[in-house]
């Protein structure tokens, strides 16, 4: 038995069954490598689900963090706080997008900056309405779950959701879904389910993640920037996944010029140490009472400390250009095959800056969703060494979230394997029809 098999067999007997898995169990991982513990390599395509934006243990990260760890690790902020987590509010503060005077609060996870944002929504504008999109991930918390515009696997089996929670559809042009049609279904809903004037907030991805790397068409971000600006509505922007260089900037929001009262972030902000923040408008911020919001662990010095590194390490070595130069590289390799005589299933390249995704489909004209294939695809690309992931409302969209440090050889070389993993699957599921 391969210690692979042991450890598939004590998890199966020791964790719940609802904390799904891969067969990958790691044993080390450098820059955009890891290997398990057969001592196989893989080029690993997911960085953690876009955590690890500047690779597996980037230098100056193990050494900011080596150095808090001789100081303290633990204070609790509410306690005896510390210069760190202050340093890095400043730091938010001046990044994000927007002219005006920004406050920031850290906690640990991207489903608690974002249920922070709602509370400060909700106490800045005495409301309780939220509208979130079809497609959405926010988390798996209560509210997260409610703000979820994907069914399984994410609100399945798990009863009622909170209430006041409302969803319209997010623009998909590839499914014919226009920026004016989710408008109009906006409006709609200010007509017929919900008073805009009961709204707290509108929050939105620009860029969705587990929705299937859809991008927010800039006169749509636009034009919600104006609905809110209308009807006193809080508008929060979810960077947990497009942030942090991942789009080719800072935050994915720049890509349209618009600045959102709240942005969430997470993920990448750390580079692999739990940590998430809000960042807004100092009234909306500062709405919150006093302990109302915060937690035990929200600001963990270690975290606080890669994070400061991470800013440090996207400036200096340059990494939103880095995102634009792996993404062109991507897209471009992706559209050459899609163009192949028997590369049919691929129905559509997109992405930002290097959060590039694939539609499979097993048919162009009716772009009906292939999920076996996208199954197969990810399966058979882990085989030959490169870890991918798989997401979208339909179960058919492969999302490429390469560390934006990957050496280009590295992102050629997973590249072939992706290649010729598709080839291979394609051509399975040919034999079994």
């Amino acid at each position: 038995m391969s210690r692979t098999e042991e450890l598939i067999q004590r998890r199966t007997a020791a964790v719940a069954t609802g904390v799904a898995t891969r067969g990958i169990y790691a044993a080390k991982a450098e820059n955009a490598e890891l290997w398990d513990v057969d001592g196989n390599r893989f080029i690993d395509f997911a960085a953690g689900i876009a955590v690890n934006n500047t690779g597996h243990r980037h230098p100056k990260l193990l050494a900011a963090v080596a150095e808090q760890a001789e100081a303290f690790t633990h204070t609790c902020f509410h306690v005896a706080p510390f210069e760190g987590y202050v340093k890095l509010a400043e730091r938010l503060n001046a990044a994000t997008p927007g002219d005006f005077t920004k406050k920031t609060m850290l906690v640990t996870t991207g489903a608690e900056a974002v249920e922070n944002a709602v509370k400060m929504a909700r106490a800045h504008t005495g409301r309780s309405g939220v509208i979130a999109f079809s497609g959405a991930f926010h988390g798996r918390t209560l509210m997260g779950m409610a703000l979820c515009g994907k069914v399984a696997p994410y609100k399945k089996a798990f009863g009622a959701m909170p209430p006041e929670v409302y969803h319209a559809a997010f623009p998909n042009a590839y499914h014919g879904v226009t920026s004016e049609m989710s408008l109009a279904q906006l409006e709609q809903l200010f007509k017929t389910t919900i008073d805009a004037d009961r709204v707290a907030a509108i929050i939105i991805e620009p860029v969705q993640g587990e929705g299937g790397f859809n991008i927010a068409p800039p006169e749509f971000l636009k034009a919600l920037r104006e609905i809110c600006d209308t009807h006193g509505i809080v508008l929060i922007a979810d960077e947990v996944q497009a942030g942090m260089a991942r789009t080719g900037k800072l935050f994915a929001m720049e890509h349209s010029g618009v600045a959102a009262d709240l942005v969430t972030m997470a993920k990448g902000l750390a580079g692999g140490f739990p940590l998430s923040a809000v960042t807004g408008r100092a009234e909306i911020v500062d709405a919150a009472p006093a302990g109302g919001i915060g937690g035990t662990y929200a600001g963990n010095p270690l975290a606080v400390a890669a994070a400061n590194a991470v800013l440090e390490v996207i400036e200096d070595e340059g990494l939103c250009a880095r995102a634009d130069e792996i993404g062109t590289r991507i897209k471009g390799r992706l559209s050459a095959i899609a163009e192949r005589q028997g590369m049919e299933a691929i129905g559509d390249v997109r992405g930002l800056g290097a959060m590039i995704a694939f539609e499979l489909v097993s048919d162009r004209a009716s772009r009906a969703p292939d999920a076996a294939l996208t199954q197969a695809l990810v399966k058979e690309a882990e085989a030959r060494g490169l870890i991918i992931l798989p997401c979208g409302t339909r179960g058919n969209v492969i999302r490429l979230l390469p560390p934006l440090t990957t050496p280009m050889e590295q992102v050629d070389e997973a590249l072939d394997i992706l290649e010729a993993a598709l080839e291979a699957a394609v051509a399975s599921a040919a034999r079994a029809a």
